[in-house]
């Protein structure tokens, strides 16, 4: 009775990976683990593949069938639930009853929570209790993209993994042609802007012709992904869980989209950077240093199109200016 879901094919192998399988096969794993990184997409996946090592593999054989994890009786998920998207004290409670009774059929239980940094304050400090005096034979795994949005009480008391994000490039319609514009945006800029109307107002209209478009890419990647991953969710999920699970994905490829950004940018510069075009370092730097905080901003629920017009518009001043 093997395992039936891999590790992502792009960190199988990775110390991270070895060193919880060797604490799986050794019966060391810790009680509670912080999955954290740049892709919930990923983390969920190393989650499910630890759930099932847990659940089906060698521990589970009393059992007379194995199950997927998201189907397994032993396993329970919590997820942000509503437009909020918050892990509200009543679920949070629910939860921890499951994983105090027996399991059912496996040997132990294994409970993922999911956004963990979306807790509410109190549903943080009853889960903090669960942390201090875990349930028998039950593994709790953390789920975020913001490690330090936690209380550290509960940092503090879990075993911490890093992950780095596996999902591919956004293929959406639209955006390598975004992505081809706006570097070629960035090479007129840096090819120095004359004291022209026509000529600036031209480059104010790529500006904001860029923060349209994007919208639009946005929007398309986001209908065709929730497509995609509605199919896949659990059948009894309710309403605000469906609503939540979308927002989060919306909000993932959005900064993911900002994140595509930085690297168009990163290579759009290289070229000149390895000509030691030290005027190109600084801007490169200076833009870098501008869209990480422009992004941090999208946290805040600021509007993506108005982030995105604040960064070109810093944009447009950084690479004239080199």
């Amino acid at each position: 009775m093997s395992p039936v879901t891999p590790w992502p094919a792009a960190l199988a192998g990775t110390p991270a990976v070895a060193v919880i399988d060797q604490a799986i096969a050794r019966h060391r794993l810790s009680h509670s683990l912080l999955l954290h990184g740049d892709d919930p997409e990923t983390l969920a996946a190393i989650a499910h593949a630890i759930a099932d090592r847990l659940l089906n593999g060698p521990e589970g054989r009393r059992a007379s069938a194995t199950f997927p994890p998201d189907q397994h009786p032993d396993c329970f998920a919590l997820r942000p639930a509503g437009k909020m998207r918050q892990i509200s004290a009543d679920a949070t409670r629910d939860l921890i009853g499951k994983v105090q009774v027996s399991p059912a059929v496996a040997p132990r239980k294994v409970a993922i929570i999911h956004e963990v940094d979306r807790m509410h304050l109190t549903a943080a400090n009853v889960f903090l209790k669960t942390l201090e005096e875990p349930p028998a034979n039950t593994t709790l795994l953390l789920l975020t993209t913001r490690p330090y949005a936690l209380l550290p009480t509960i940092r503090s008391r879990v075993l911490i993994f890093r992950f780095p994000a596996t999902a591919a490039p956004v293929a959406a319609d639209g955006w390598a042609a975004w992505r081809d514009d706006y570097r070629a945006w960035l090479g007129r800029l840096a090819d120095g802007v004359a004291n022209d109307k026509a000529e600036i107002a031209d480059h104010i209209f790529t500006l904001y012709g860029l923060v349209a478009r994007f919208g639009a890419v946005l929007d398309f990647a986001t209908a065709e992904a929730w497509k995609a991953q509605k199919g896949k969710l659990p059948p009894d999920l309710d309403d605000d869980e469906q609503t939540a699970i979308e927002t989060g994905l919306a909000n993932g490829l959005r900064l993911r989209l900002f994140s595509e950004i930085a690297q168009a940018t990163r290579e759009f510069s290289l070229p000149r950077l390895a000509a030691g075009d030290e005027p190109t370092r600084r801007a490169l730097v200076a833009a870098i240093g501008q869209l990480e905080h422009d992004t941090g901003l999208l946290r805040l629920n600021l509007n993506e199109s108005a982030v995105l017009e604040n960064f070109l518009l810093s944009s447009l001043r950084l690479w004239s200016r080199r």
